[in-house]
């Protein structure tokens, strides 16, 4: 008998937005991101932010007014420091329900990203 073949699933979210160097300023600038690529040299629609292990393309796209969602989980530390830095940066943030307590930050184009709460 012999083995499956195990596959490892590499997912990176898309982000539709309206305007590629705003998005990219709002995730470099706001929330601490790296920009790991960007389409041509810069000047394309299309770009990949790192923060950590979070990879997320923004894709400027006017025929897309898709709206997006990303769960991000944190580790204790890693959310008090988004606190900290939600306070510091004054990053706009509410209190939110997503199947438990949640933490959600809306890019300007309406993406949200929530960091659930635990206990």
């Amino acid at each position: 008998m012999s083995n499956p073949t195990v596959h490892r699933w590499y997912t990176r979210p898309v982000f539709f937005v309206t305007d590629v160097n705003r998005a990219v300023r709002f995730y470099v600038d706001t929330l601490g991101f790296e920009r790991s690529w960007h389409e041509g040299d810069g000047a394309g629609n299309v770009c990949q932010v790192n923060h950590g292990e979070c990879e997320i393309i923004l894709c400027q796209d006017g025929s897309r007014r898709d709206k997006s969602r990303l769960f991000i989980e944190l580790t204790p530390e890693g959310l008090a420091d988004l606190r900290r830095d939600i306070v510091a940066r004054a990053i706009p943030s509410k209190k939110s329900w997503w199947g438990s307590d949640v933490v959600q930050v809306d890019d300007p184009d309406g993406n949200e990203l929530l960091f659930p709460v635990s206990g």
